[in-house]
């Protein structure tokens, strides 16, 4: 690859994917790009668009505006930005959105996770010990 901003970020898409086939969703996929309908790097994030940056110089405010505009066309309800952290693994990088969207999202994972207790708190508790409380 001829430009080497664009095989480092290419790197990255292939890095997080990797990660989320592992951890989280083994047919998570880059995506082909669309243009003015781009629809962000990765699917299969659950519920998410994902744009993946690994740039020299981060601009946090352009990565989730553009996330934003990727949710929207991929038809998910959030969008983030996946940011490589410097000389770091992957599982280190950051997950960016903007508050509004992640007061969205934790809301709805808070009605979700009180409604399993109310209806299955078997499950409930069984879905607490899978997924702890700590790191």
């Amino acid at each position: 690859m001829a430009n080497p901003s664009k095989k480092r970020g290419t790197d990255w898409e292939s890095a997080v994917r990797a990660y989320l086939q592992e951890h989280h969703n083994p047919d998570a996929r880059r995506n082909v790009q669309m243009g003015a309908k781009d629809v962000g790097d990765l699917d299969g994030y659950y519920l998410h668009a994902a744009e993946c940056k690994d740039e020299q110089r981060i601009t946090l405010a352009d990565y989730i505006a553009q996330a934003n505009r990727e949710a929207v066309n991929a038809g998910q309800p959030y969008g983030c930005a996946v940011v490589k952290r410097r000389r770091a693994s992957v599982a280190a990088g950051y997950v960016v959105r903007d508050l509004a969207t992640d007061v969205r999202l934790i809301n709805r994972l808070r009605d979700a996770e009180e409604t399993l207790q109310a209806v299955a708190p078997t499950v409930y508790a069984d879905h607490i010990q899978r997924h702890g409380e700590g790191h």
